[in-house]
């Protein structure tokens, strides 16, 4: 049976030159073909594509493959590196046909895998991938001028399997006349017919993906070893005791079926990202995918992954026809998706960088960055799929250029121009991209630029700034609320965890930042001024007007805010013990129960246990305090049922 799945590592566990070998619970060592994609900064291995065959895989049984290192590359697999050589032998070819407009159009992969038009994605003696570029050619040999079509085909050593994925794309990003398409298609592979479908609307700089096999399709769900995901940081600290139940599961996995799971759909993700409300896509990792994470049941995998593929939906892929990867902006510094005509047009050149005016350019999947789910970084990092990496980048890199330029610093990239919570997943998508975008990825030092970039203009304004705030909030574009007296302390823990997550991650200039974005979270659990039961609050004013300077002090937040809030009560709440039977009956509340829906899983509360739990691994300042004073609060949700900001620090520690 064979395997492929995605490995991280922690730093420093598999170094430069050092192989792995697979040891099974009765003993056997397996070799592993290991091809490794991205690296720490000391040499040694982050990531990896393990593929192995396991010589028995008994029907609905455990089987668990234990990861070592070897004392010698004797370990690694025997054989030469699998060419296409055996696929040509055979009949194998993966063709997809689309009819559109009385022409018949079809794409082949095995010109291209003859021709050696082709990338390696795995290279080995047991598992090979080739990554194939195929024109949709009409009767004449004329390529469609938009759509063209993808595969990933992966070969298994001796016939043990071949798996074909097909991706289709209408996501040119200079071509003229951009445009939905609604068409038939067929794939056949090897002759045969594997999908149909009739009357599909392809929506524009969108693509989506079927995933097929040739010969038989393994039955295995890989459960990886959660806790060492998460001891290696490339996971945030999700409280492993939360109890995913079976009911869950079983509502999950009947869930996943039906037109939604269908091409140009949206899977379990909701299709309106502007959409305001708590809901399942919010957060560092969708609800969707931690679930996935703390079970490792193939049912929350069959809808994360398959949700995934679908991020390819929405109109969001820009792909450079020069590169043929997503366009970026040290490519196009002047590209955009908002402002006028003369902002995209680039003073050294001259020329624009606009994109074509779009035509029939409907899509129900709208896009909005500022509600974006984290699609496709946990996917690819235990898939190791080519496809999730790129939905990764292409999501990432659209976040920073479909704003204006001269807001964005044009070629830096700076996300602070926009709402608080639109630069937290902005920053969070950039961090993700740049810790596990492959060492070899033209992308990779450009993500990490782009990384560096905005670090260091938040550091140069907030933590390394003698007049920032001294409330440690984020204003850019924050002072919304009230009048323009408040901001959304919701968003600005976004903000905190997303800053956490990078300097978790190892990018080291976001511990400053962290240490100063602390400030906010920490205070309203502790200091004298400020009720903690409120520190969820829906707004929090930060001055007493609209023209005047912030407050210093969140004593003065907290009472602008009770006003704001209860203007009726404002004076009695003010005057109770905090965190009291008085102060709860007042509020229609439990004794200890936080404000702003302290039982839901999306509630405000729930929105600052991310940042609260950071900041402990940040060491800020009474940051063990204030986490000590938010676990004890009488109501807390149940997380089994969305885990999402189910995150607890690494090593708490003892408040002084």
């Amino acid at each position: 049976m064979p395997v492929s799945f995605g490995q991280v590592f922690a730093p420093g566990d598999l170094r430069p030159g050092a192989s792995l070998l697979g040891v099974t619970a009765d003993g056997r060592r397996l070799p592993l073909q290991v091809d490794i994609k991205a690296s720490h900064a000391d040499g040694s291995v982050r990531h990896a594509i393990v593929s192995v065959i396991f010589p028995v895989l008994p029907g609905n049984k455990t089987q668990t493959l234990a990861l070592a290192r070897a004392q010698s590359t004797s370990s690694a697999p025997a054989g030469a590196n699998l060419t296409p050589a055996r696929l040509l032998a055979t009949d194998f070819d993966a063709t997809v046909r689309i009819m559109l407009d009385g022409q018949v159009y079809t794409a082949a992969a095995r010109p291209a895998l003859a021709a050696g038009r082709y990338r390696s994605w795995l290279a080995g003696p047991v598992a090979a991938e080739w990554l194939v570029t195929a024109p949709l050619l009409d009767e004449r040999g004329a390529a469609h001028p938009h759509l063209h079509v993808r595969y990933a085909i992966r070969d298994y050593a001796d016939g043990r399997g071949t798996r074909v994925d097909a991706t289709v794309e209408n996501d040119w990003a200079f071509q003229a006349a951009p445009q939905n398409f609604t068409y038939d298609v067929l794939i056949d592979i090897a002759g045969h017919n594997v999908y149909a479908r009739s009357g599909l609307t392809h929506y524009h700089h969108a693509r989506w993906r079927k995933v097929f096999w040739w010969g038989e399709a393994p039955q295995v769900n890989v459960r990886s070893n959660v806790a060492y995901l998460i001891d290696s940081k490339a996971v945030p600290n999700y409280d492993r005791k939360t109890f995913i139940s079976e009911l869950t599961l079983r509502a999950i996995g009947a869930g996943w079926n039906g037109a939604k799971t269908e091409p140009m759909a949206s899977g379990i993700a909701n299709p309106g990202m502007p959409t305001t409300g708590g809901r399942p896509d919010i957060g560092l990792i969708p609800g969707w995918g931690v679930t996935w994470l703390l079970s490792m049941d193939r049912r929350a995998r069959d809808a994360a992954l398959g949700t995934a593929s679908l991020a390819g939906s929405w109109s969001i892929h820009y792909r450079d026809q020069k590169t043929d990867r997503p366009v970026t902006l040290e490519s196009y510094p002047y590209m955009t998706l908002l402002g006028h005509a003369s902002d995209a047009i680039n003073p050294k050149t001259g020329k624009s960088e606009a994109f074509p005016p779009c035509q029939d350019c409907s899509n129900p999947n709208v896009a909005d960055s500022a509600h974006m789910p984290a699609f496709n970084f946990l996917p690819y990092l235990l898939s190791g799929d080519y496809y999730q990496l790129e939905e990764l980048q292409f999501w990432t890199l659209w976040a920073v250029f479909k704003t204006n330029p001269g807001y964005r610093g044009n070629v830096q990239g700076l996300v602070h121009r926009a709402q608080v919570r639109d630069q937290a997943w902005s920053l969070r998508n950039i961090a993700d991209a740049a810790y596990i975008t492959p060492d070899q990825d033209p992308l990779k030092p450009q993500l990490l630029r782009l990384m560096a970039n905005n670090l260091a203009w938040y550091n140069a304004n907030y933590s390394n700034n003698a007049n920032a705030n001294s409330l440690g909030i984020n204003v850019d574009n924050a002072i919304e609320y009230n009048n323009k007296l408040g901001i959304a302390p919701w968003m600005d823990d976004f903000f905190t965890s997303a800053v956490g997550r990078a300097a978790e991650l190892g990018f080291a200039n976001a511990a400053p930042l962290l240490r100063y974005k602390a400030k906010f979270p920490v205070a309203r659990m502790t200091q004298p001024g400020f009720c903690w039961i409120f520190g969820a609050m829906y707004s929090i004013n930060v001055r007493p007007t609209p023209t005047a300077p912030l407050y210093t002090g969140i004593d003065q937040a907290y009472a602008s805010s009770l006003q704001a809030t209860y203007p009726s009560q404002a004076a009695t709440l003010a005057s109770l013990p905090c965190a009291g039977a008085a102060m709860a009956d007042a509020l229609k509340l439990r004794t200890g129960e936080m404000s702003g829906y302290s039982a839901e899983t999306t509630g405000f509360p729930s929105n600052l246990q991310p940042a609260l739990a950071y900041s402990v691994d940040g060491e800020a300042a009474g940051a063990a305090a204030a986490w000590e004073v938010f676990m004890k609060r009488s109501v807390k949700p149940d997380y089994g049922l969305g885990p999402q900001f189910a995150i607890v620090p690494r090593a708490p520690k003892k408040a002084d």
